[in-house]
């Protein structure tokens, strides 16, 4: 569903990307891991269209009908999702489900809030008094309300507790038990082992190593990652 072929992309002097391949099927979620400035932001931002590769080439088809997938199914949430903090969680979910150009009633925009574990009590109230965990909540929700059929995730994990945490990787299972192709980059390998299908190591815009999740613990993905990242 999302195919990178043979990505190139430089910064001025510096190379960001360099020959990057990798796929993720529909039913996959591939965690990208690397150190600060290994190109995993800069990987979703090709992806997403807000950056241009320099060669190469990004396709995202359905995979019944090799269709090409569109902005509008493409869901994308970042470290920190940005809401209307004078909006209550229903309101912001409405907001952005207009612009996407879908309409729901409020019965509809709730159960999506719901299904995404935020508490019903909390629908009403202003985001401004929401927890990181909270708004990163409304901020799949709204995903889910565009009918998404790709997620790109950036840091999804970073700040949560564990419960909400565990909560978020429960629901990207779900997303993907359902078809979506999500790809996820991120620092936290106990999470990513814990969420991804599969795991790809990108060091100095190299991808290094991808690991079948089921295939290591994560005391062994671990020792993996470190080895990579010793120069």
């Amino acid at each position: 569903m999302i195919t990178l072929d043979s990505i190139h992309k430089s910064f001025r002097n510096h190379t960001a990307l360099e020959n990057l391949c990798l796929k993720v099927a529909s039913g996959d979620i591939y965690g990208l891991l690397g150190a600060n400035g290994a190109g995993k932001s800069t990987t979703l931002n090709l992806v997403l269209g807000f950056l241009q590769a320099d060669s190469g080439t990004i396709h995202m088809t359905h995979p019944e009908h090799d269709s090409t997938i569109t902005s509008n199914e493409i869901g994308y949430i970042p470290e920190n999702v940005q809401l209307y903090p004078y909006l209550s969680g229903l309101e912001n979910l409405e907001y952005f489900c207009t612009l996407a150009g879908r309409t729901y009633s409020q019965i509809e925009l709730s159960n999506f809030l719901t299904t995404c574990g935020l508490q019903r009590e909390a629908h009403e109230q202003r985001t401004s008094e929401y927890s990181k965990g909270m708004r990163q909540k409304v901020g799949i929700a709204i995903a889910m309300a565009k009918q998404a059929k790709v997620y790109l995730l950036d840091e999804p994990a970073s700040g949560l507790d564990p419960l909400a945490s565990n909560e978020l990787s429960t629901l990207l299972k779900n997303l993907a038990a359902d078809g979506a192709a999500i790809l996820m980059a991120s620092h936290d390998l106990f999470r990513v082992r814990e969420t991804c299908t599969r795991i790809g190591i990108l060091k100095r815009g190299r991808l290094v190593k991808e690991i079948l999740s089921n295939d290591v613990t994560s005391k062994e993905l671990e020792d993996i990652y470190l080895n990579f990242m010793k120069d």
